[in-house]
């Protein structure tokens, strides 16, 4: 039997501790339980938890704000509207300094509160 026919079929191979053992999907998950407890509390936190560790919460989606503003908001005004600034009164020189730093020093004073943040 080769091991295409088996990943087929959806049998795994694993490791009881006295040896390997070719056992079914269904069975896999018990079978590694009753060889490693670890892998028996592993499965049992992922299934408690109900997946809150994928969430960003908030200081996550300020920063993903923050950076859709900065790589496409800020540059997408300058390439529309690249006379805005002298409009405003800016010199072409000062308007091309200013305009990317202002969204460079935004994303990094974000990053470092999301990182604050996040550890609270």
């Amino acid at each position: 039997m080769s091991s295409e026919d088996s990943t087929a079929r959806g049998d795994r191979v694993v490791n009881t501790g006295d040896g390997f053992e070719r056992v079914d999907d269904a069975d896999a998950g018990s079978a590694a339980a009753a060889a490693d407890p670890d892998v028996a509390d592993a499965d049992a936190d992922a299934e408690t938890s109900g997946g809150a560790e994928d969430d960003l919460g908030r200081a996550g989606w300020v920063l993903v704000a923050v950076v859709v503003v900065a790589f496409l908001v800020v540059p997408g005004i300058i390439y529309l509207r690249p006379t805005a600034p002298g409009e405003l009164g800016l010199r072409f020189f000062a308007a091309m300094l200013v305009l990317p730093f202002l969204p460079a020093l935004l994303l990094g004073v974000t990053a470092v509160w999301s990182l604050v943040a996040g550890d609270g």
